[in-house]
């Protein structure tokens, strides 16, 4: 069966638990061909998916493993359905998979060719990519052949279908191994792959369709990693308010940030809260200078930091949007963590984290729940490693910065990785590079801050809002007519709207 992504919850399987997965379906009585179930799956796909493109000739790349054999499986199907079709193959056929042998076989005895190379003079409408699957290895990148033809592929102006996976793409970290195909459409198989989501996956892999070859691979595996998508957050919504509301309700956040020449990173996180639905938002600012009231929105209660914490009734407190690092912020975070409120910790109170061992100590020790949410160079900071590092397997730093800390854990970058405590992984599914601009974190943070403050759970709240964030960056990149120029203002107006219209009207265009 195939599907779209965004209409199921979707668990996402790393490469090892798809082997078992398959081993599983072999060990059946009557095994299913899956080689043959694949093949078939991504040639229906051309005929649904590009089926409003005029597709005559197709270009089929075939691969010396079972990605290879997928490919003939497809292409054979193609040419019975009587499309123009081109397979090109130069691996040795003796050192293939017995199921790709047999792939390979049945291509010839339908009368088709195997070319060694691709034309120069041909022009095809539709590329189909069968050339490496999820067992390619970031420590051998692809050379030679296999990389010339990438580079030819990625220079042609038609639609590319990946099988699987695109050709070079890790499919456990979303590293490239060297040179990857840029697909148009990747229709890949069981289930979803990390890869697929995040680091390069959502530059490389276009639209992705799930086909799962009949199989049921959650009676094997327990899935432990998920994808956020609108199913995901429709069951995460808050309710509708009702009318007899007041804003005692809807609980008070705190923000702890905004140092010389930083009140605004503070400013942000916010108004982000206020736009959320918080009801009442302090600022504590550390500047000696800090203004005493926000002209934009004077709703927001501009406090010293000292103020903010003689508060005491904050339902949940953000800290570290232009916050600095010295000893009086020591002494605030120091304070912060020793207290029973909820938090969120983004910027310099992560870097406060990474350098003061006796806070991660006592953070690591807390009983009121954390979210943390670090960019790439302060998730290298928080483990003591290179940045190249923690992006090379993002997943993987995510969940060790959770069970280092035991906290709930939002890695941001080009598919956010969010992670519980007890080890749950959750891939964002949204976003674009408009949200690469100053003071996209900080309205982050403020988001998670106003939902916790209204009652969501601290899990809940970090999905809702990672995925809001995005989202509202997605709708911003339609109506800017690009990434380029967003900012973060823009992306509190937008998430604000979204999530009004997705409580009160549908999520079914999100």
């Amino acid at each position: 069966m195939v599907h779209d992504m965004t209409n199921t919850i979707d668990p996402v399987f790393l490469t090892e638990e798809i082997r078992s997965i398959e081993q599983a379906a072999f060990n059946l009585p009557t095994p299913p061909d899956l080689m043959e179930k694949a093949g078939k799956a991504a040639a229906d796909t051309v005929r649904e998916k590009f089926n409003g493109i005029t597709i005559r000739k197709i270009l089929v790349l075939a691969g010396p493993g079972n990605n290879g054999g997928d490919a003939f499986v497809a292409a054979r199907y193609l040419k019975n359905w009587e499309y123009d079709v081109t397979v090109v193959f130069c691996a040795d056929p003796n050192r293939l998979p017995q199921d790709a042998q047999k792939a390979r076989q049945s291509w010839w005895d339908s009368g088709g060719e195997i070319y060694p190379d691709i034309s120069k003079q041909d022009h095809w409408d539709l590329v189909i990519d069968g050339l490496f699957g999820i067992g390619l290895q970031p420590d051998r990148p692809i050379t030679d052949q296999y990389r010339d033809w990438i580079d030819q592929v990625n220079a042609m102006p038609c639609p590319v279908l990946a099988l699987d996976i695109p050709s070079g793409l890790s499919s456990d970290t979303g590293s490239v191994c060297g040179a990857a195909i840029m697909a148009t459409l990747t229709v890949t198989f069981i289930g979803l792959k990390p890869g697929l989501l995040t680091q390069f996956g959502s530059q490389y892999c276009g639209k992705i369709v799930v086909c799962d070859l009949d199989l049921d691979a959650n009676s094997v595996i327990s899935p432990h990693i998920w994808a956020i998508n609108p199913k995901m957050i429709q069951m995460l919504l808050p309710p509708p308010r009702p009318a007899n509301s007041h804003k005692g309700l809807f609980g008070n956040v705190g923000i702890l940030g905004g140092n010389t020449s930083m009140i605004g990173a503070a400013i942000l996180a916010g108004r982000a809260a206020l736009y959320l639905g918080a009801g009442r938002v302090y600022v504590g600012l550390l500047s000696p200078a800090a203004p005493a009231v926000d002209m934009l929105h004077p709703e927001l209660m501009l406090r010293s930091a000292d103020e903010l914490f003689d508060l005491g009734a904050i339902n949940c407190l953000v800290a570290g949007p232009g916050m600095n690092i010295n000893e009086t912020t020591y002494t605030w975070m120091e304070h912060t963590i020793n207290s029973n409120t909820p938090l969120v910790f983004d910027a310099d109170a992560l870097n406060h984290i990474a350098f003061h061992s006796e806070l991660a100590r006592q953070l690591k020790l807390r009983n009121a729940p954390t979210v943390l949410t670090p960019h790439p160079t302060e998730a290298a900071r928080l483990l003591d490693m290179e940045v190249t590092t923690v992006q090379s397997n993002r997943l993987e730093a995510a969940q060790k910065i959770a069970e280092l800390l035991n906290c709930f854990v939002v890695l941001k970058g080009a598919g956010t990785i969010c992670v519980f405590p007890c080890g749950r992984c959750f891939i964002n599914t949204s976003g674009n590079p408009g949200l690469s601009s100053a003071g996209t974190g900080d309205v982050l943070a403020g988001m998670i801050g106003a939902l916790i403050a209204q009652g969501l759970k601290p899990g809940d709240a970090m999905l809702l809002a990672v995925y809001l964030h995005g989202t509202a960056a997605d709708q911003l990149l339609d109506s800017n007519n690009g990434p380029l120029g967003m900012t973060a203002s823009e992306i509190i107006t937008s998430a604000r709207l979204l999530l009004n219209n997705w409580i009160y009207k549908s999520l079914s265009n999100p």
